[in-house]
């Protein structure tokens, strides 16, 4: 797993590496990542383990008369660790990078990697260049939920605005850039919040930490003001409109398909 790279404590490693042993025996993974507080730079101790991976269904389960899922989660504590765990199979992921959903980049090319297939190097190839506007629907849309949420509680903890400011900035990154960065910590100077600084020791003391009635309200104008820069990013973005090669996903998947028909 590669334990020492990744922001985990030796325990939380060793815990998500048998969690994932015994996901493994039931699908073929691959990639698996950590998302969550842990990738975006603001862990706090009672923070749970979001493991997010990609798995493909041996391709005579999905020509046979059964249904497939393609989804599988597991939540679960073990051993004082709150496990988050979710795979999606690859054929919806592959239509989901046409669509811009953000979500599935970040398993594929996001940077806390703990397992990761021999096919997954072209893989995020394929990613990368699939990359189009349309991931601005998504951080847009996963963005206005979250500030949303934070809205509808009296007080707003730094957790609520952290997430905005993250989905925010990382989706008017990928626009400008091309590239994927989900550590807030990566982007707050480049884009004019450096003093979000402040909630993010504030959240690493909790999940819950409460912030100051004056200073959740100052911290919600300014999540507002991430919304622009989101806007901002899609109308100057050098991506083109849409996904430039689904046809090379598509022919791509059918080549994995054939070699799982097992």
């Amino acid at each position: 797993m590669g334990a020492a790279l990744i922001p985990l404590s030796e325990h939380q490693a060793r815990v998500a590496g048998a969690a994932l042993d015994e996901e493994e025996r039931e699908r073929r993974h691959l990639v698996i990542a950590l998302t969550g507080a842990h990738a975006y730079g603001f862990p706090s101790p009672d923070s749970d383990l979001d493991l997010k991976g990609i798995h493909v269904e041996p391709t005579c389960r999905l020509v046979g008369l059964d249904r497939v899922e393609s989804h599988d989660s597991r939540f679960e504590t073990i051993e004082g660790v709150e496990i988050d765990y979710a795979s999606n199979e690859i054929g919806p992921v592959l239509l989901g990078l046409c669509k811009g959903f953000g979500s599935y980049y970040e398993r594929i090319l996001g940077m806390w990697q703990l397992r990761r297939a021999p096919e997954h190097p072209t893989l995020a190839e394929l990613a990368q260049r699939s990359l189009s506007r349309r991931v601005h629907a998504h951080y847009h849309g996963f963005a206005t939920s979250q500030y949303k949420d934070a809205t509808a509680t009296p007080t707003p903890t730094a957790k609520n605005i952290l997430y905005v400011l993250r989905t925010a900035l990382t989706g008017a990154h990928l626009l400008a850039t091309g590239r994927l960065i989900t550590d807030l910590t990566a982007l707050v100077d480049d884009y004019g919040y450096a003093s979000a600084r402040e909630l993010l020791e504030i959240k690493r003391t909790g999940e819950r930490a409460p912030l100051p009635e004056a200073v959740a309200a100052r911290w919600m104008r300014e999540a507002a003001r991430a919304f622009d820069l989101l806007d901002q990013a899609k109308e100057r973005s050098p991506l083109p409109e849409e996904a430039p090669n689904r046809s090379e996903l598509e022919a791509w998947l059918i080549e994995l398909r054939r070699s799982r028909f097992d």
